[in-house]
């Protein structure tokens, strides 16, 4: 698998004409484009067809409600011509497996992974929340193994955890790791970061980049960057 094939671009911008913008400007390296909350809240669901028509496209919408809501928007979302899209698995056991289910009854190839814990969130901020004494990369390799018992293809997590996640859960199981910082780069919101040369060797799958593209003077150029040392780990 190359290195363009397993790198996906967050397009975090409020409107389409930038998220066109950028994808053509990405269209000759081949990269995968991620399309998230705020694109979709603002464009819809005819964005999405179209950019899944130029790349591997990631809808990351993080469903997350009762089973029978999730399900449909699985079902809903599965038609949209979307490699990936996910789901929290915080949603627990029911909701997973209702969402998987409607992936398989709507006939979509679409690869279905739960979000463990946010790489915007610390240790300290899960024992503030649950008022224990929770490590971030603890919960996220429980999530992930419950991912894989429930049927999902693979998960979101940290690349802090990729490694442990990988030794638990087999060589075929998706981990999408955003959270990712060229060395030397602004970490920004994230809390629990890597390289991409590091993610990739520490068992992440795919990557996802965004602001040290979107935000760069030349967003071809610190794609080509990141290609680069994500090569050095291949």
């Amino acid at each position: 698998m190359s290195a363009a094939s397993r790198l996906y671009i967050a397009l975090d911008f409020p409107y389409a004409s930038a998220a066109r913008d950028l994808a053509e400007k990405l269209a000759p390296m081949k990269v995968g484009l991620k399309l998230g909350l705020e694109l979709f809240s603002a464009e819809g669901p005819g964005l999405v067809r179209e950019l899944a028509e130029r790349a591997e496209l990631f809808l990351d919408l993080k469903f997350h409600d009762i089973p029978n809501t999730v399900a449909g928007a699985v079902s809903r979302v599965a038609g949209l011509g979307a490699a990936v899209t996910n789901i929290h698995l915080s949603g627990g056991e029911a909701m997973c497996r209702a969402a998987v289910a409607a992936r398989d009854a709507s006939g979509s190839k679409m690869k279905l992974i739960g979000v463990t814990v946010l790489t915007s969130l610390g240790d300290d901020d899960l024992n503030q929340l649950w008022k224990a004494d929770l490590a971030a990369g603890h919960a996220a390799l429980r999530l992930a193994e419950l991912a894989r018992d429930w049927g999902l293809d693979g998960v979101v997590a940290s690349a802090r955890e990729a490694s442990a996640i990988r030794a638990a859960c087999g060589e075929d199981f998706l981990i999408v790791t955003p959270g990712i910082r060229p060395a030397g780069g602004d970490v920004g919101d994230q809390k629990r970061v890597l390289t991409p040369a590091e993610a990739l060797r520490a068992g992440a799958s795919h990557l996802v980049v965004g602001r040290p593209v979107t935000q760069a003077h030349d967003p071809a150029a610190a794609c080509a960057a990141i290609l680069d040392d994500m090569q050095s780990a291949l």
